[in-house]
Order: C-alpha cells, then sequence, then structure tokens
C-alpha cells in the first residue's frame, strides 16, 4: 500500500525485545484537507534508520504492509491489533527538499567497473 503525507511528530528508536527494536512515526494525511487524519506507521529493524535523513514538515511517500493479529487476554477476550509496517520512505515528487534526500540514493560513475 501507498500513501502520500507530511510528517507531524517523530519518535525515537526504541529496543523492544533483545532482537527487535521499532520506530514509529506520524503522518497527516489530508485526503479532506479540512479533515486532515494523524496516522501512526511502524519502522522495523534496520528500517529505523529511514526516518534519519527526514524532519517534520517532509512531504513524503510511504509504501508500507497493513498488518494484523489477534490477542487473547487472561480472561479469554480475544482483541484485534493492526499496524501499519513501512518498508519504503521517500521525498514526495515536487517537495522542495526532493533533491536533498534523494541525492545520497543516487549511483555516482565510480560504480562503472563492478563486475554486474
Amino acid at each position: 500500500m501507498n500513501i502520500k503525507g507530511r510528517i507531524h511528530e517523530i519518535s525515537d528508536t526504541k529496543q523492544v525485545t533483545d532482537k527487535f527494536k521499532k520506530r514509529d512515526f506520524i503522518v497527516e494525511y489530508s485526503d479532506n484537507p479540512s479533515f486532515p487524519q494523524y496516522i501512526k506507521f511502524e519502522l522495523h529493524q534496520d528500517n529505523t534508520g529511514l526516518l534519519d535523513m527526514y524532519k517534520v514538515g517532509d512531504e513524503v511517500d510511504i509504501t508500507f504492509d497493513l498488518r494484523g493479529k489477534p490477542w487473547t487476554n487472561k480472561e479469554g477476550v480475544k482483541t484485534y491489533f493492526n499496524s501499519l509496517v513501512v518498508w519504503k520512505l521517500q521525498m514526495s515528487e515536487g517537495s522542495s527538499e526532493t533533491a536533498k534526500h534523494a541525492a545520497g540514493d543516487d549511483m555516482s560513475s565510480d560504480d562503472e567497473d563492478l563486475p554486474f
């Protein structure tokens, strides 16, 4: 899935367990500008670093997976949880910062002699 929005808030990376870390961020999504929605996304493991080059206010394209799972409490009541797990994050086209943030993704001409 994919949406475009403006970064509203960025959280610090949290080490949840010895082997799992995550980072949350909030995006203002304005399908209808009169009623913006604030959507929480998650980055997991090595992808937590994807946010390092962005700041609050940046317009971004977000590609994510919608995940859900059941959980049963001690009383036997089942609840369902949803999460939006990001696997690709980039500046939106037309954003004034696009060139600045995309520069690190470009391959230089020095790579021409690679064996593949």
